[in-house]
């Protein structure tokens, strides 16, 4: 079975994007990833990168992870607002709101359900892993459903912003084991968490918008 893991940047102190959750590696963004750091990316999670950036470097490379990439309505908005409709052409791209009434672009799919039953849909479907790319309320509405978490941890901090599950996640405990970990000389660390089979599952009532 399919596993869903949100793969995700984070500063120091938790936090995913800024207080107005545009894109903190974007124009005018508050992290300059450093060169390791892109490097670590193209050889590793290649179809985590953008299309317009594989294109600009030339990978054409399918990857060995993830073949299905979800994300919530306002993640999505940041790449509209720079006029991409679909950041993730190379993959199959499911985008949660309740608000959006028609996709932008063929490749993405609208759903308007529950995120967790889909999710477990798609788990049991043929195929590589799921990516949750974003952002924080639906990674809070999805807590009981991530099998796997990969901290790109970035070496700053920045006091207040989006934190790793939203600001309407449930209070709900669960266990993980650290099983890899990199650490590259620009200051980034990525750490890989599995949930620890042991841990309860408990329900989670946040949604994406």
């Amino acid at each position: 079975m399919r596993k869903l893991v949100y793969f995700i940047a984070s500063t120091l102190d938790g936090f995913i994007a800024g207080p107005d959750g545009s894109d903190p590696t974007g124009p005018g963004g508050f992290w300059s990833p450093s060169e390791d750091y892109i490097q670590h990316l193209i050889e590793e999670y290649p179809e985590t990168l953008p299309g317009p950036a594989r294109a600009a470097l030339g990978i054409t490379a399918e990857g060995v992870r993830f073949g299905t990439v979800i994300e919530g309505r306002k993640s999505y908005e940041v790449g509209l607002a720079a006029g991409v409709t679909d950041a993730y052409p190379h993959l199959e791209h499911l985008v949660f709101s309740r608000t959006l009434t028609q996709s932008p672009d063929p490749g993405v799919e609208l759903v308007d359900g529950d995120p967790a039953a889909k999710v477990r849909e798609l788990k049991h479907r043929d195929g590589k892993d799921i990516w949750l790319v974003g952002g924080g309320g639906l990674a809070g509405a999805l807590h009981d459903e991530i099998d796997r978490v990969i901290v790109k941890l970035s070496p700053l901090t920045i006091g207040s912003g989006i934190p790793l599950f939203g600001r309407t996640a449930a209070f709900a405990p669960h266990a993980w084991e650290l099983t890899d970990h990199t650490v590259l000389k620009g200051g980034a660390v990525f750490l890989t968490y599995d949930r620890n089979p042991g841990a309860t599952r408990s329900s989670s009532t946040a949604g994406p918008a």
